[in-house]
């Protein structure tokens, strides 16, 4: 009888100890079915996880001087003159290029080059030419009512 009272009792907090050994037996055992190779054939799982899906980029590559006034606008200007970000005269707005179009051609590639009020220089193609620059000024402020003549592309 006195080997019944000295038997430890088991107290609540014990339950958690006890569950806890099986529960991290059964994660090992995850863990290590996850780092085992894949077995198979790599063309089947790669089509299996294939995007819905693609995009094909396509770099094409210009040779320096070559763009078109408008060309350069499309990649280049459009960012800021479409919307008129920053303060940049909207294209084709002929009340906001007026006063630009009167400081004369040469002011105008001076400061696209050179860059003005928030442009950076060359717009922030820093890969356009000088004759590049000329033509996507004229092309931009031919379309606010200028007649400035675009420099020809080389061929």
């Amino acid at each position: 009888m006195s080997a019944l009272r000295h038997r430890p009792t088991r107290s609540p907090d014990s339950l958690p100890r006890r569950a806890a050994l099986p529960a991290l037996a059964l994660i090992a055992a995850l863990l290590g079915a996850c780092s085992q190779p894949q077995q198979g054939d790599p063309e089947a799982r790669a089509s299996r996880i294939e995007p819905v899906a693609k995009i094909s980029l396509k770099v094409q590559k210009v040779a320096p001087g070559s763009r078109t006034g408008e060309q350069i606008y499309q990649g280049t200007c459009a960012g800021c003159h479409a919307a008129g970000a920053l303060g940049a005269p909207k294209t084709g707005d002929a009340a906001a290029w007026a006063p630009r179009i009167a400081q004369g051609f040469d002011t105008l590639t001076k400061n696209a080059i050179g860059g003005i009020r928030q442009m950076p220089p060359r717009g922030g193609g820093a890969d356009l030419t000088d004759t590049e620059v000329q033509r996507a000024v004229a092309y931009l402020a031919n379309s606010g009512g200028a007649k400035f003549a675009e420099p020809p592309v080389a061929k």
